[in-house]
């Protein structure tokens, strides 16, 4: 499949600002972050604003984007619908969660449970986003039992790197081997290092679902004889993008660098608040080019009309 830049972005940058809102929502919520002002009117603002950049960012990739509000109305049977509608309703519960725990609104009672409502709707909106793409039989390198999880740990990695980051700002990070939010991150982040790991070598160990014979009924043998277009076209350029497996291989090991190093930085950041700085970008990176070989390495089946063997 084509990388397409404004896919990449949505996926990171919604994923991020889910999982900021998300761990804000729970650590907020249960008060073990107390409840700040600006720390709340700063960490809502940025979750809510890479939510909002990565939402109109996806509109680039349609035909006809002034049409993209009817992608509300299927809510029934499309998961992409169903992510527009769960992204709606979480900006008013997300946006009650922020007034009442900055003090705007003097509800402390609603703090926890406004909190993990906010929690729960992002959770529910990266699984639908995530759906989109693990329910497309006719891609198997998506039809994985660790795609979704890969899009929820990713979310959560990010995000609570980014809190931290915010949490050092306004003097709201833990010092010491008993720091929360440090820990979280550390095992979010390894997690997400699991999930790659064992994701690209059931990739790698994947045996072609579809071949040619089965897709002409002819049986197995079956080889094209001559092309279907003498230019490229449209599927070609969207569906049949092949990455090589040199390069593919590359840019793992450097989602895989980038995991680690992340990893690394953040077993320090109790005793040095400043290497936040560098956790976070360093894991948005590794998110991008993560997500980048997601699409570029996912095969679809329409490759058997243009001459693939086998997918």
């Amino acid at each position: 499949m084509h990388p397409a830049f404004s896919v990449i972005f949505f996926t990171t940058a919604t994923g991020a600002g889910y999982g900021l809102l998300a761990v804000l929502g729970v650590l907020g919520g249960l008060q073990i972050i107390p409840a700040d002002f600006w720390l709340g009117l700063v960490g809502l603002g940025l979750a809510l604003g890479l939510i909002a950049a990565g939402l109109l960012s996806s509109t680039g990739h349609l035909g006809r984007p002034e049409r993209g509000w009817r992608a509300f109305s299927q809510w029934r049977s499309s998961w992409l619908s169903r992510e527009g509608v769960a992204s709606v309703i979480t900006y008013p519960i997300a946006l009650a969660f922020g007034a009442v725990w900055s003090g705007l609104i003097d509800m402390p009672s609603l703090i926890g449970p406004l909190g993990l409502l906010t929690a729960l709707m992002c959770a529910v909106t990266v699984y639908c986003t995530s759906m989109i793409y693990r329910q497309l039989k006719t891609i198997p390198a998506w039809d994985s039992r660790f795609t979704v999880p890969t899009y929820f740990f990713f979310a959560l990695a990010t995000g609570s790197s980014l809190l931290s980051v915010i949490s050092v700002i306004f003097g709201r990070f833990q010092a010491g081997a008993g720091n929360f939010q440090s820990l979280l991150t550390v095992i979010l982040i390894f997690i997400c290092i699991l999930l790659k790991m064992f994701y690209w070598r059931a990739l790698r160990r994947a045996k072609a679902r579809y071949t040619m014979g089965q897709a002409t009924g002819l049986g197995e043998g079956v080889r094209q004889w001559e092309v279907p277009h003498t230019a490229e076209n449209f599927i070609m350029k969207e569906m049949g993008y092949q990455v090589a497996r040199n390069h593919a291989r590359r840019l793992q090991n450097i989602c895989a660098i980038l995991l680690d190093v992340a990893f690394v930085l953040t077993l320090f950041t109790p005793y040095h608040a400043w290497l936040t700085f560098l956790v976070a970008p360093v894991l948005l990176l590794a998110a991008w080019v993560e997500r980048w070989l997601f699409f570029a390495q996912a095969e679809h089946v329409v490759g058997l009309f243009y001459g693939k063997p086998a997918v």
